[in-house]
């Protein structure tokens, strides 16, 4: 559970603002979006395999540069 202190005397912006950039770090959303539909392991494993293969290629092409 996400929360935060609101200081005495403090805008309600910026305790919003400080709210949402701590829901954001935490990975509530992420994770929500994660289990909101099943997902099967073949297709899990896939996608894991994509994103190792792009960030291969991306650090490759930044060592070129």
């Amino acid at each position: 559970m996400v929360g935060i202190v609101v200081n005495e005397n403090e805008p309600i912006d910026r305790a919003l603002k400080r709210f949402k950039k701590k829901y954001e770090r935490s990975g509530v959303l992420k994770e929500f979006k994660k289990r909101a539909f099943f997902t099967k392991p073949s297709v899990k494993k896939r996608v894991k395999k994509m994103k190792a293969i792009r960030r291969t290629q991306r650090t490759e092409a930044e060592e070129k540069m």
